[in-house]
């Protein structure tokens, strides 16, 4: 697989976890390997496949050579600065701008089935032996030549104190005055399931982000929400795609952190969580008979009940629904519901393979966060709302509030009722 470059939209007390950089005896050695996914053959029509040459597919199971999303997974994170950028402070400052942020993160969005782990075995700045400029790094910089040199200077400098056999992906926290502002330029990388990447301790470098400098737009969210472009980039090195596009987050708006990873939280999408292993195949739907069935979802950011309904429309496509609300890490939504949105796993990284479907199209949105995709933010559907496709005979009903549920606020734990019919 060619070296992947997933280039993320920026804008805008914790003790430091120290590792000794050696393997316990025993341990089993740490890197890529398989996403535990949860199926049964009822699953089958629904877990979708894209063509060989899409780099980074919404298919279902994932390729491999992405670092595994279940389980205890190391996080190896090293700071770093340059003769022309030197790193200013305490580097253990620049780890705790992240951390335990994103672990936090990723342990509330996958149910506790993610333990993530981040260590710094080496607390302070990493000095690269090249300015920032002569290695030639700018927005969307391909991984030749200059970040294969700058994965090869910062192997050679951290070796001495770092066992990389150890450790299942890696976090580069760059100094943030080197190179252009955010507010300027998108530098924050990811390459990932990039087999021909340096090698380490006998393995390749094979998923490692990059974060450079984070954009203060004013809004006053810098601080509490800052820390977000490090699990979206994260999120690559387990195989998701970027879900903005040229037009930025307009394809799905603030209802997956690798659509918009600033602003208020958000979570990732149910179809995300399954692909990564989060969701039990008891809680995976796969609607592709015909007649008309009712299914009773919970809230997705809540732990436990149906999350997910997937109704393919070939072996590539389908919608997807699951019911969104106010909880865990999606602060932002204001308008709970239904959220309904078409997976292709066709399309590649950052060309739109998910489509949220608008209940409210031309509203103008219910948030007035920044930083939030105001028109899509009140997409879901509500109860006595419906979905159709006529040319496809779907059709998709809010059928009513669950067994239960206290209302159609932000605290229904009982779920919505949907009612989907395929003709």
């Amino acid at each position: 697989m060619a070296a992947l470059a997933c280039v993320t939209a920026l804008t805008f007390t914790v003790s430091t976890s120290a590792g000794t950089g050696r393997l316990a005896p025993g341990a089993s050695t740490a890197g890529a390997g398989p996403i535990a996914l949860s199926h049964t053959s009822a699953h089958g029509p629904c877990m979708i496949r894209g063509a060989r040459e899409v780099q980074m597919s919404e298919g279902i199971p994932t390729s491999t050579g992405y670092t595994r999303s279940t389980g205890t997974v190391r996080a190896l994170t090293l700071m770093i600065d340059f003769s022309d950028a030197p790193g200013e402070g305490d580097a253990r400052d620049r780890f705790r701008e992240f951390f335990p942020q994103t672990r936090e993160w990723f342990r509330t969005s996958s149910y506790g089935r993610l333990d993530y782990r981040p260590e710094t075995p080496i607390p302070s700045w990493l000095r690269m032996p090249k300015s920032f400029r002569e290695y030639g790094i700018e927005r969307g910089a391909p991984f030749e030549p200059g970040y294969r040199a700058l994965v090869q200077d910062l192997v050679a400098a951290a070796d001495p104190k770092v066992d990389f056999r150890a450790y299942d992906l890696l976090n580069v926290l760059v100094t943030p005055n080197a190179g252009l502002s955010a507010l300027d330029t998108v530098l924050s990388v990811t390459f990932a399931g990039n087999p021909e990447a340096p090698r380490a301790d006998g393995i390749p470098v094979a998923n490692a982000s990059f974060v450079y400098s984070r954009q203060d737009d004013g809004s006053g969210s810098y601080d509490r929400t800052g820390y977000r472009v490090l699990p979206h980039e994260n999120g690559h090195v387990f195989g998701l795609p970027d879900l903005y596009t040229a037009d930025g987050g307009g394809a799905v708006g603030h209802w997956d952190i690798m659509s918009e990873d600033w602003g208020a939280n958000n979570d990732f999408l149910g179809w995300h969580k399954w692909k990564l292993g989060w969701l039990d195949a008891a809680q995976v739907h796969c609607a592709a008979s015909t007649g008309t069935t009712e299914y009773t979802l919970t809230p997705l950011p809540l732990a436990g009940g149906s999350k997910l309904v997937f109704l393919p429309l070939d072996g590539r496509t389908g919608y997807a629904v699951e019911l969104r609300t106010r909880a865990g890490n999606d602060e932002a939504v204001c308008r709970p519901g239904v959220l309904i949105y078409k997976v292709d796993a066709e399309v590649d990284t950052g060309m739109g393979p998910v489509t949220v479907y608008d209940s409210r199209r031309d509203s103008g949105g219910c948030t007035r966060a920044p930083n939030v995709h105001a028109e899509l933010s009140d997409a879901p559907f509500t109860p006595g709302e419906t979905f159709r496709d006529a040319g496809r005979g779907i059709t998709i009903e809010v059928a009513g509030v669950g067994t239960g549920a206290a209302g159609a606020g932000a605290g229904v734990e009982g779920g919505y009722r949907v009612r989907v019919t395929r003709e």
